[in-house]
């Protein structure tokens, strides 16, 4: 199986252990266990110290799978499967679904798993191009003509990575109905739902409107666990059933630490997405300030997730802007071309307000050698 460079999460590995100021990180300021500690009223040191390290529930707890349905409006613990990560749920339903000859439907720019990881499967893949002058939004035409009688699944990431990008609910329901003429899968990376800033609520899963939707998440992102590595997959019973089996293969089992801390996590989601909420809220309103202020860069700022994508009006191409930017400043972006889209950046609301101020204050003032 030939698979091309991962080139933004290359680019993360090479670069983002030497800067100052990280500006496109996706995870909202990662916390501790004695932060997570503030959160929960059991005693996280007492639980970790005195549990016994083996494999643990193999397909996963009852406590953590009924933890992560809380976030759901349907399903039971029959329609949740265990992962590491949400990039190992992806792989683990593209792995179980796709076939060499299926079609798939992905937009572009997106995470490049949604396209590149099918290719290697032998899949043929047609892009749903955004436009940045559309505000990165697709229309159902696009959707239409993209669709053929071959057409396995619809590879979604929404809350997009970069732009920001996410659909609103009668929208969602019209893909829906397309898919259902189709038969085809729903696949929705929904890794950045939860941080609406408009509506301070959980934006509407596709898991919750079809019976054909699969969707993946982690505790990555709005919930500020990365490196707790631990994923999940909702879906079908039949195809959850399929996973569990693969998932033999792959991961046997996520540990007994990571399926308790995740419980706790999860079920102390309303603060901890609060938490993320306020952080994102307060850097969007920064950005948008800063904005106003700055010529040389532009931005269609989303309403949820942790990211989106700035577009700079100078006369190099993104890879060198970056390097050049980061080697004289510290100030570290993920460029446009890791996502196959020049004369962009990936911005993240993530970091602490202080933090992301003097990150662009500074950005501000390298950039006036341009001017």
């Amino acid at each position: 199986m030939k698979i091309n460079e991962f080139k933004v999460e290359t680019w993360m590995t090479d670069h983002e252990n030497d800067c100052k100021y990280n500006l496109t990180e996706t995870c909202v300021s990662s916390m501790s266990l004695n932060e997570l500690q503030e959160y929960v009223d059991e005693d996280i040191s007492s639980t970790m110290m005195n549990m016994v390290l083996d494999y643990g529930p193999i397909i996963g707890s009852s406590r953590l799978k009924q933890a992560i349905l809380s976030l759901y409006e349907s399903g039971t613990e029959e329609n949740i499967a265990i992962a590491h990560g949400a990039i190992n749920a992806n792989e683990l339903v593209m792995m179980s679904l796709l076939n060499e000859g299926d079609h798939v439907i992905s937009l572009f720019p997106s995470y490049q798993q949604m396209y590149d990881f099918p290719k290697s499967l032998g899949c043929e893949v047609s892009f749903i191009d955004l436009d940045e002058n559309k505000n990165w939004i697709p229309t159902l035409e696009d959707f239409k003509q993209a669709m053929k009688k071959n057409t396995k699944m619809i590879c979604l990431n929404l809350p997009n990575n970069p732009t920001g990008t996410i659909l609103p609910l009668h929208f969602m329901k019209e893909i829906i109905n397309l898919a259902k003429e189709y038969e085809c899968y729903i696949l929705c990376d929904e890794i950045y739902r939860g941080v609406n800033t408009k509506t301070g609520k959980l934006s509407p899963s596709w898991s919750d409107y079809y019976e054909k939707a699969i969707v993946t998440q982690s505790l990555s992102k709005v919930f500020s666990f990365a490196g707790l590595r631990l994923g999940w997959i909702k879906g079908p019973k039949n195809v959850i059933e399929d996973i569990n089996y693969r998932r033999d293969y792959h991961i046997i089992s996520s540990g007994p630490l990571n399926d308790c801390l995740g419980a706790l996590v999860l079920e102390n989601k309303d603060a901890l997405l609060k938490r993320s909420l306020d952080i994102c809220q307060k850097n969007k309103e920064l950005l948008s300030q800063w904005l106003e202020k700055e010529p040389l860069v532009s931005c269609v700022i989303p309403e949820e997730g942790t990211v989106c994508f700035l577009k700079y009006e100078v006369d190099m191409p993104s890879h060198e802007f970056c390097e050049k930017l980061q080697k004289e400043t510290g100030i570290f972006f993920v460029p446009g071309s890791a996502f196959g889209i020049e004369y962009h950046l990936r911005f993240g609301f993530t970091h602490e307000y202080e933090y992301v101020k003097q990150g662009l204050e500074l950005f501000s003032k390298w950039l006036d050698q341009f001017r």
